[in-house]
């Protein structure tokens, strides 16, 4: 399949036409518009600091159904002792600025740069993105952000400087999603932690499939 090269408008070509890896096209811009442009039709950007702009659909998806979500014995011991206060939306620049500077296995550097960074405050600013937080004796220990369009979550980064904050914050997410009625949180790709919390690898047309029958069909300007 051929890689496309994105247009000065906000279009995007179908994500069933990316190639073997996941990579569909390069270019554009991170405008609110075109981002949830890219969430709304399966797509999502991911690239290195010093590349261009590179848009992506992989298949199969790594996703995770709020209700399946993996609580050990040890970590419900953990969200019942109350170590950890978890927030809403309370410092989403500090949650993406933490999770910029995660170490990450076999990565160097990171794709959340600054260009990034203010394209998702933005969308925080708007409405759209979102962070779930992990406080420890009054200071952030951990938490992660993502995206919500109608009935989904997408889900891009998490962080933590003490273990299993993140997990805290990702029940938080979870319960959060139940109660919103959001059918489906986006984990966009597989990883050993993702897979530990109940996430699961789908055939992207299913993904698709789902995608379409919860996004809302708002049309945005922006």
């Amino acid at each position: 399949m051929p890689v496309f090269m994105l247009p000065s408008e906000n279009v995007f070509p179908p994500a069933g036409l990316a190639d073997r890896d996941g990579l569909l096209g390069v270019g554009g811009d991170l405008s609110p518009g075109r981002l949830l442009l890219a969430y709304r039709t399966g797509i999502f950007p991911w690239f290195d600091g010093d590349d261009e702009i590179l848009w992506w659909s992989p298949d199969p998806r790594m996703v995770l159904f709020p209700d399946q979500f993996r609580c050990s014995v040890s970590l419900t011991r953990l969200i019942k002792s109350g170590k950890f206060e978890v927030r809403f939306n309370t410092c989403f620049r500090e949650v993406i600025q933490n999770c910029a500077v995660a170490p990450r296995q076999n990565q160097d550097g990171t794709w959340i740069t600054d260009g990034m960074i203010e394209a998702y405050c933005e969308l925080n600013r708007l409405g759209f993105a979102m962070s779930f937080e992990s406080f420890f004796k009054g200071k952030l220990a951990g938490g992660l952000y993502g995206v919500k369009i109608g009935r989904m979550f997408f889900g891009e980064s998490m962080f933590y400087h003490i273990p299993d904050a993140s997990k805290v914050a990702t029940h938080e997410l979870t319960r959060y999603c139940i109660n919103e009625g959001i059918a489906l949180i986006d984990a966009q790709v597989h990883t050993p932690h993702i897979e530990s919390l109940g996430g699961e690898l789908i055939p992207r047309n299913e993904y698709l499939a789902i995608l379409k029958a919860n996004i809302d069909k708002e049309v945005f300007t922006l």
